[in-house]
């Protein structure tokens, strides 16, 4: 996807193999950055503090990492410890996993000479399959939207929550690679972009779509189900961190609500995902999905871009304004909650298989019932 005119990936590996390129999205919106990750120890904390985020991309992010360490020392010891280090950096989502598990079963087996440059050629390798799956995904979602045009012709509402566009993964997105296919095949949509508290990833979302030039408008989280009751959405169109054999999905918290507000108004919920995505070993997602709780300074802090007044010309005392003054706009934080209150702050939620129309793969569209089926198809 494009940043002005600029084609980016979310993650890209330096020519000389020293590190990886990220772009930094706790920047986003307000400030397009990317950040040099040199080290296994970078690649962890770039995913525990979400400078990367989405299931597939901090997969993709821990091959990388992985390659890293191996640089830095090809044991068994390095390749077990190191393994172990990135899986903890995130436990909801289990594209890291698996992302992982496929590298260290490849490198195993490898002399340690070889380990380091096999283990750079399978990070790029996953790197290119995530940008191709996406842009699977996104043709067959857009099949969706387009019969959905056919149906209603006029344009078509799409919900989304939390971010599933190219920041999330490598490219393209997983829900919004959809919108973005169907927009630029002609077929007229508008989408509905939640805000999704405590970080704002709806920042993204709407950021995303204006570079495109998809029309969105953005809403508060709680603003869905009214605009539903009112017949403004056509369906809600959302990502996935785990699905279990069942077609139950694990996703950003509110997701949940989302889709009973949908069943209550007949609105279609679809959920866009690779298939690492689905566990196919998970039968109870409630009960046996290890739900991520995160700081809870992130419900008591805000980040944003406020207002300062800063002198052109001399000197200007705080709080005064006048000819000498500009007003330029500074990133900052704002408190919304003292200490004296607790605050919880669960990550993600588990939306059952029944209140989900179908899950977009790159394999095709299917009941939720159905996903089961794919561990053993070709």
């Amino acid at each position: 996807m494009k940043v002005g005119n600029t084609h980016y990936r979310s993650i890209w590996p330096d020519d000389s193999r020293r590190g990886v390129h990220i772009v930094d999205q706790t920047r986003l919106p307000f400030e397009f950055g990317t950040v040099f990750l040199e080290s296994r120890d970078a690649v962890a904390h770039a995913i525990r503090t979400m400078q990367v985020r989405g299931a597939p991309l901090i997969g993709v992010t821990a091959a990388f990492g992985l390659a890293l360490a191996m640089d830095a020392d090809s044991s068994n010891a390095s390749l077990e410890d190191s393994a172990a280090l990135l899986n903890a950096t995130r436990p909801t989502a289990v594209n890291l996993a698996w992302a992982l598990k496929r590298a260290v079963a490849h490198l195993v087996r490898l002399p340690h000479q070889s380990r380091a440059a096999a283990a750079w050629a399978l990070a790029r390798k996953m790197a290119d399959e995530d940008v191709a799956t996406n842009a699977a995904i996104g043709e067959l979602g857009a099949g969706v939207i387009r019969a959905l045009h056919a149906q209603k012709q006029d344009t078509v509402n799409i919900l989304t929550h939390c971010n599933t566009g190219w920041v999330a993964t490598v490219d393209w997105g997983t829900a919004l690679a959809a919108i973005y296919k169907a927009h630029d095949a002609g077929i007229p949509v508008h989408v509905w972009v939640d805000e999704t508290r405590p970080r704002n990833q709806g920042l993204l979302t709407a950021w995303e779509l204006r570079q495109h030039g998809v029309p969105h408008t953005y809403i508060v989280d709680n603003a869905g189900g009214h605009l539903m009751q009112h017949g403004k959405v056509d369906v809600v169109m959302v990502g996935a961190d785990r699905v279990s054999r069942h077609g139950d999905v694990a996703n950003k918290i509110g997701t949940y609500l989302k889709a009973l507000a949908a069943q209550d108004n007949g609105v279609p919920f679809y959920a866009a995902l690779p298939v690492s995505t689905i566990d196919f070993a998970l039968e109870d997602a409630l009960g046996d999905i290890e739900i991520e709780e995160r700081d809870g300074e992130e419900v008591r802090w805000i980040s944003g871009q406020q207002p300062e007044a800063k002198p052109q010309h001399g000197r200007v005392s705080p709080g005064e304004s006048g000819p000498g003054t500009a007003p330029v706009l500074g990133f900052g934080r704002l408190r919304l909650l003292d200490e004296a209150s607790p605050a919880a702050n669960p990550a993600f939620d588990v939306t059952p298989s029944h209140l989900i129309t179908g899950i977009i793969t790159e394999r095709g569209v299917f009941k939720p019932d159905d996903v089961a089926a794919l561990e053993s198809a070709p």
